[in-house]
């Protein structure tokens, strides 16, 4: 997984942006950064070329000359391992959604929305396994560490977003009727994240943020697997007109 740059020339790491710091790293430090890359860069292509299930410390180890207990002193476990992975895209594709709507202005939501959307599609497109990793089917005999997950953080940030997103392009136009009138579909600790982190958040708002994430979530999964083209020729622009319909929904009163 090796380290691009952005257009500030910032480096990053799977989409994630890589704080610079005043310390230089060690030699020591960098080897093992570098070899913590190739790590999980030999883990997304054994998982791409086999599936998940093939993910294995003892061959990538193979793979790059270590031996096995030289490699679980970077990971101790393959769950620790999948556990990087996600958490790094994770945060990544969160910056990546934050960075595309942060560059629309903040008196124009719609067009935010409209960014954040954009990013997610050309986000996904950059780093299929990574999407997978955070949004497919859970891993086989995968066990996150106990409390919040990678996912789960990645999710808290990633739904956060755009629930914001909707709050604000919904702030002007009156709030539509709708069955989604109080808190009672929405599951008692999905509630409780939601509302510590928007208390301002009605359960109409929440619930069409969900429904805009699903249909994103859908078209941008059935193009990473392959499902797409073969019935559209332009995925894309499939993509861009869903996302103006729901920007359009949005001002909708009989929505």
């Amino acid at each position: 997984m090796k380290r691009a740059r952005d257009r500030e020339g910032r480096a990053t790491r799977g989409g994630v942006m890589v704080e610079a710091t005043r310390r230089e790293p060690s030699r020591r430090e960098r080897l093992r950064a570098e070899a913590t890359e190739q790590i999980m860069e030999i883990a997304l292509r054994q998982m791409a070329a086999d599936g998940p299930g093939a993910l294995s410390l003892r061959g990538i180890a193979r793979e790059m000359g270590m031996t096995p207990r030289a490699i679980y002193s970077y990971f101790p476990t393959r769950d620790d391992l999948i556990t990087e992975l996600i958490r790094t895209f994770g945060r990544g594709l969160a910056d990546a959604l934050e960075r595309a709507r942060d560059r629309a202005p903040a008196s124009d939501p719609e067009r935010r929305l409209l960014a954040w959307g954009e990013a997610l599609r050309a986000w996904a497109l950059a780093h299929p396994q990574g999407f997978q990793l955070v949004y497919g089917d859970p891993l086989p005999g995968y066990q996150p560490p106990p409390g919040e997950g990678p996912v789960d953080e990645a999710a808290l940030r990633i739904c956060g977003g755009l629930n914001r997103l909707v709050a604000a392009a919904c702030a002007s136009r009156p709030e539509p009727a709708t069955p989604d009138d109080d808190w009672s579909g929405f599951p008692p600790a999905y509630r409780a994240r939601v509302r510590a982190e928007a208390p301002d958040l009605t359960p109409a708002v929440a619930a069409r943020a969900l429904r805009i994430w699903a249909r994103l979530h859908g078209l941008v999964t059935l193009e990473i697997h392959g499902h797409l083209r073969p019935v559209y020729s332009d995925p894309a622009a499939l993509y861009r007109a869903e996302m103006l319909d729901l920007v359009r929904d949005l001002g909708r009163t009989d929505a």
